[in-house]
């Protein structure tokens, strides 16, 4: 288990982290969101153990992380900026690797050349972005991390190796149980592969819990009439006769709340993640706003 807790960081006057607390359950895919600016990479940096707390403490297994180098032999990173040394190519950054990761596993980081087919004795540097970030992919899963963090993880990729990569860390959790830490933008494809997801914002977390909790406890109710009573409504929008209202609550709540006003129709739907993204950040104030140019 990743937990970092009641972490505070201040860079000169601006705290980048206010009193933040997160818990990564063992063996769980992880997914850390938050508009621009909320702290993601902070947070990732202390929990890599290259930035050291104000105050407040990061384990791993129990164990700090900041300065010990037995931690950090157990955790692979790919970063949003991948950096190679200028002149490497990927059996230098084999090498390279299994310096630092005992458990650098040969066997599989060359049966990975028949999935991601990257050259050999090409300089990385040459590489394409979306080669680079498969080179970050075979490297760091063949370190056989206990966890993984990873910072928009598959940007550049193409949709076919897109799909490859999902497939190999889910194979990795269900296997070996890895732990995965991703912070990323695209809601739709974490909502696939997480179990538990994070929402920060300003330094803070808002809202952490499994993701089928998170889907429970707030919905869309989609109705044509009166609105009922009684709802907790976080947003309301219309389109004609049909009204669209946000509200949090569990589905057979709401649905008993929605028969009791009698509508003409009504349905109670689920909510995708990045709609309770939106939602629990403010509702509309975080909604695409029409402006006339």
């Amino acid at each position: 288990m990743l937990e970092l807790k009641n972490i505070t960081k201040t860079f000169g006057s601006f705290k980048a982290l206010d009193d933040l607390t997160m818990t990564v359950p063992r063996g769980t895919v992880y997914g850390l969101v938050g508009p621009n600016g909320a702290g993601k990479s902070t947070a990732i940096r202390h929990a890599l153990g290259v930035y050291r707390p104000d105050c407040g403490s990061v384990t791993f297994e129990g164990m700090p992380v900041y300065e010990n180098p037995a931690v950090k032999s157990r955790i692979s990173s790919i970063p949003d900026d991948i950096f190679y040394f200028p002149s490497a190519t990927l059996e230098d950054m084999r090498k390279f690797y299994k310096g630092i990761y005992p458990q650098f596993d040969d066997a599989l980081f060359d049966k990975l050349y028949d999935v991601f087919q990257l050259p050999k004795k090409s300089q990385l540097r040459r590489f394409s972005k979306g080669m680079q970030k498969q080179a970050a992919f075979h490297l760091s899963i063949c370190t056989r991390p206990e966890l993984l963090i990873l910072d928009e993880p598959v940007d550049g990729l193409d949709p076919v190796m897109r799909r490859q990569v999902w497939s190999l860390l889910l194979s990795e959790v269900a296997q070996r149980e890895t732990t995965v830490l991703i912070s990323s933008h695209n809601l739709r494809e974490l909502e696939d592969i997480c179990d538990h997801v994070g929402i920060m914002d300003k330094g803070k977390m808002l809202l952490e819990r499994s993701l089928a909790d998170m889907q429970g406890a707030t919905h869309k109710l989609q109705l044509v009439g009166d609105t009922p009573a009684g709802l907790e409504i976080l947003h309301e929008s219309a389109s004609g006769r049909l009204k669209t209202l946000v509200v949090r609550g569990k589905a057979e709540d709401i649905e008993a709340k929605a028969k009791l006003a009698n509508p003409v129709y009504f349905d109670v739907l689920p909510l995708s993640l990045e709609e309770i993204f939106i939602y629990e950040l403010g509702g509309v104030n975080y909604e695409v706003k029409n402006i006339v140019l």
